[in-house]
């Protein structure tokens, strides 16, 4: 009896967990209307449940054995689409101050800038989250999170709390920035270390 060949595995998992990732961008606009329109319980869902599958679609990529480059790539891009854009509201509804929305878009304009000179003068095109960042991620989505809280049930009392956390968060968000700067500062100068002709390199 001959054993028949193992069936092919699908790439249905790993389209999940694109899939997942996706939908935080199709998160973000309705996230930025509901908090346009004062509907902060509305916006609060929407996070949770964003927040749910940015833990959802890497654990599901893991399982299945199947980290794309697509998901890898998109993952951080949609995690910044919701952060700035619910931000970008934020300040629009006077619900948090304008310089931490500056910060934070500050800094996203970095890593972008960062990111495009590192493609644009060496061979690097791996750019792997750092713990900073991925802490500066989580201080925004928490405080995000706690200032729409405040604005769904102002009786409870957390508007004060809510105004607090912008310190932590702009310190959180700086630092970051600062150490991605310092990334792609050591990248490029790795790249001409290595070059060609360069005698240190030798």
């Amino acid at each position: 009896m001959t054993n028949s060949p193992p069936a092919p595995r699908t790439p249905s998992s790993a389209n999940a967990a694109n899939l997942l990732t996706a939908s935080r961008l199709v998160m973000a606009p309705l996230a930025v209307r509901a908090i346009l329109l004062g509907q902060y319980r509305l916006a609060l869902g929407i996070f949770v449940a964003a927040a749910i599958t940015d833990g959802l679609d890497g654990l599901v990529a893991r399982r299945s054995g199947r980290l794309t480059r697509l998901g890898a790539c998109l993952d951080p891009v949609a995690d910044k689409v919701l952060l700035s854009s619910a931000y970008l509201a934020l300040g629009i509804a006077g619900a948090v101050p304008w310089w931490l929305v500056g910060i934070i878009f500050g800094r996203d304009i970095l890593i972008l800038a960062g990111a495009g000179a590192v493609l644009l003068l060496t061979r690097e095109r791996n750019f792997p989250p750092s713990v900073w960042g991925k802490l500066s991620t989580f201080v925004q989505l928490f405080t995000a999170v706690f200032v729409m809280l405040a604005r769904a049930w102002p009786a409870i009392g957390f508007e004060r709390w809510a105004g607090a956390l912008a310190w932590p968060t702009a310190a959180a968000t700086l630092w970051s920035g600062l150490h991605y700067g310092w990334r792609g500062r050591e990248a490029l100068r790795n790249s001409r270390r290595h070059r060609p002709g360069n005698s240190r390199a030798r």
